[in-house]
């Protein structure tokens, strides 16, 4: 069984699921290269325009990295050069993806939510960032993701204290867009919300999304008017670019080609 599983489904829409329910659906191996071919695959895939990631079964979206693989000195596997981290915190992407958080998100698990651009999360859902507890540190971009994500005190006290923040305090703080009941309701409200995306210009979309990525990364404004006037051009030279205002005019849903 692959510890990643990838499922295409209407709608120009990717679920991509971490399988490792027995172990918390913890990041070995197999999971970092199974979420960088996943990666590699929507990228290639012109038909999908926003992706869903969750974890399977009802107890954990991902306990961090597998401490077992660690002690057994194989470490370096989790990681990939180019994603980082379960071959994902670190990569490039140009499509959307949405966190769908089914149960406890900690260590690692919290690190890929905050490499996500969405979050939906169950009630029951936690995150944080507890490797102080065993010696170590968030250094799969947690330590200065988090802090961006939600109130910089509140961050540095779940950093400090390996404490928990449950979803309905993630909800409120706006490190989560969606909260749902239950575990029952999450797949529909996370593939609804990647819906929402899906129907709209793709073009626009990734390069909305591209310039929106750093607003919050230290670029100054003359940088980031520079690289939204690239993101116009690339958009303006596109077919999309006439296809949403004919449709428009013509009173039909838009038939875009993503080009």
């Amino acid at each position: 069984m692959s510890a990643v599983t990838v499922e295409r489904l209407p709608g120009h829409v990717a679920l991509v699921t971490i399988d490792r329910p027995e172990a918390r659906n913890a990041v070995n191996g197999d999971v970092a290269s199974g979420l960088e071919a996943a990666v590699d695959a929507t990228e290639a895939d012109d038909d999908i325009r926003a992706v869903v990631l969750t974890g399977a079964g009802r107890e954990a979206f991902c306990a961090g990295a597998d401490l077992k693989e660690v002690s057994a000195g194989r470490g370096s596997a989790l990681r990939t050069e180019r994603g980082g981290f379960a071959g994902f915190v670190y990569r490039e992407r140009s499509k959307p993806w949405i966190a769908a958080v089914n149960g406890k998100a900690l260590a690692g698990g919290t690190e890929l939510v905050l490499a996500c651009d969405l979050v939906v999360a169950v009630r029951q859902a936690a995150f944080g960032l507890p490797e102080v507890l065993r010696g170590l540190i968030a250094a799969a971009g947690g330590l200065y993701r988090l802090p961006r994500a939600i109130p910089p005190n509140i961050a540095l006290e779940l950093i400090l204290t390996a404490g928990q923040l449950d979803a309905e305090r993630a909800h409120g703080f706006g490190l989560v867009n969606r909260l749902v009941p239950d575990v029952e309701g999450l797949r529909e409200a996370a593939l609804a919300l990647a819906a929402e995306i899906a129907r709209n210009g793709p073009v626009a979309v990734r390069q909305s999304l591209r310039v929106a990525r750093e607003a919050n990364s230290g670029l100054d404004e003359a940088a980031l008017r520079a690289l939204t006037r690239d993101a116009f051009e690339r958009v303006a030279a596109s077919e999309d670019f006439k296809e949403g205002p004919r449709a428009f005019i013509e009173k039909r849903a838009p038939r875009w080609s993503g080009r």
